[in-house]
């Protein structure tokens, strides 16, 4: 990330958490609600496949969670929490759970066409909650805490990134963030936020204030902890969303004030955006960002690698671009092989390059095909001779 040379190119995939459902020996709630377990998790299967990092993607919990729940059981192969609130989560053993009302009924959004940003209420309605939290609810955040304030957050908000930190204190540990754009597609839902861009640029402005200013709050939470970078995630901003001139008032000018307010806690940013985004590099080296995530190419995105390497590779790290469909999950053996050694040959000049998928690991990728990358990176990656080891490939 420093572009300094390491000894070989780092490998550092962020794997679905139905991967880790599928290959770890807990309960898909347990790695979702217990940080404990959560952070056990990613460890594990980091020293398992040998990445020299780990992302945690979801914020820490209470380590009470538990008392918040009405009733746990199995049903068929899903979990089914039933929260005292009255929500109901349903766990599949390999995907992200979802969460409902009662009577499987969607949970509430906001409406761009009434709502009140300086309402509390309104960052306290469910799907938004769900889907930017993963919790059924704030847990003991009071109702009308200041979420713009740092001051705010419990402890537990920071304990899966602590923990992680004690179980390997020597891999490259990310905490994670969300861009406001995906904050504000989160609290009007997606389609109602497409709309409201187009409808109520006014409204969307204020919000994406708002939500800046929670996400420097929480920059400044997670910096406390020490992670080595925190990544942005910002899925929604690819053209398969929205027009360059979009990104260019919607986006960009926002995430730019997190990325600032990660570098001044010297910690290195990145953000991650899905799909098409080989249209808007440009706009993205205009930020204050240090690095790309995804990168993803043809057929799902629209990057380039040998020209985003060589236009900017001085000015990002990058990490990715791997077909997570195509060359990871369907490909053959030489298919993938073939393709890590390209990105390998690519990204290594200079350093500046992380082995990875473009987006997340599927879940059913098999673990042998994930401890090739780095056996690859071991033996085409080495920026130097290694002396007295042998490797086998």
């Amino acid at each position: 990330m420093n572009h300094v040379e390491p000894d070989r190119v780092p490998v550092m995939c962020q794997l679905a958490l139905g991967h880790y459902f599928l290959n770890c020996d807990y309960k898909p709630s347990d790695i979702w609600f217990d940080s404990e377990i959560f952070a056990r998790a990613l460890i594990e299967l980091q020293q398992e496949y040998g990445f020299d990092g780990i992302l945690l993607n979801l914020p820490g919990r209470p380590a009470n969670w538990k008392e918040y729940l009405e009733s746990h059981e199995q049903t068929g192969g899903d979990e089914r929490l039933v929260w005292k609130c009255g929500m109901e989560s349903i766990f599949p053993p390999d995907d992200n759970p979802q969460t409902y009302r009662p009577e499987r009924k969607p949970l509430k959004r906001a409406d761009y066409r009434s709502v009140d940003v300086n309402d509390p209420a309104m960052y306290r309605l469910g799907g938004y909650v769900w889907n930017t939290w993963h919790a059924p609810d704030l847990w003991d955040i009071d109702s009308q805490a200041d979420l713009n304030d740092p001051a705010t957050y419990p402890a537990w908000f920071t304990s899966a990134l602590e923990q992680a930190r004690k179980l390997s204190p020597d891999i490259s540990i990310h905490a994670e963030v969300f861009s406001p754009f995906t904050h504000l597609m989160e609290f009007f839902g997606y389609e109602q936020a497409l709309m409201a861009l187009v409808d109520e640029p006014g409204v969307c402005h204020e919000a994406l204030d708002a939500f800046t200013k929670m996400g420097l709050a929480q920059v400044e939470v997670y910096a406390a902890a020490k992670p080595d970078a925190i990544l942005v995630s910002s899925a929604f901003a690819g053209a398969g969303f929205i027009s360059r001139d979009m990104y260019k008032e919607f986006v960009a000018p926002y995430e730019d004030r997190i990325y600032k307010a990660i570098a001044r806690n010297d910690v290195k940013s990145y953000v991650h955006t899905c799909g098409a985004i080989g249209d808007r590099l440009d706009l993205m080296s205009e930020t204050s960002v240090d690095g790309i995530d995804t990168l993803d190419p043809p057929p799902l995105g629209t990057v380039n690698f040998q020209e985003a390497k060589s236009k900017y590779g001085d000015r990002f790290f990058f990490k990715g671009n791997l077909d997570a469909v195509n060359e990871m999950l369907d490909a053959d053996d030489k298919t993938f092989d073939q393709a890590v050694m390209q990105r390998i040959k690519i990204g290594k000049p200079n350093s500046g390059y992380i082995l990875s998928s473009a987006c997340s690991v599927a879940p059913h990728v098999k673990p042998e095909r994930l401890k090739r990358l780095a056996e690859l990176a071991t033996h085409f990656g080495q920026y130097r001779i290694i002396r007295d080891k042998q490797i086998h490939i």
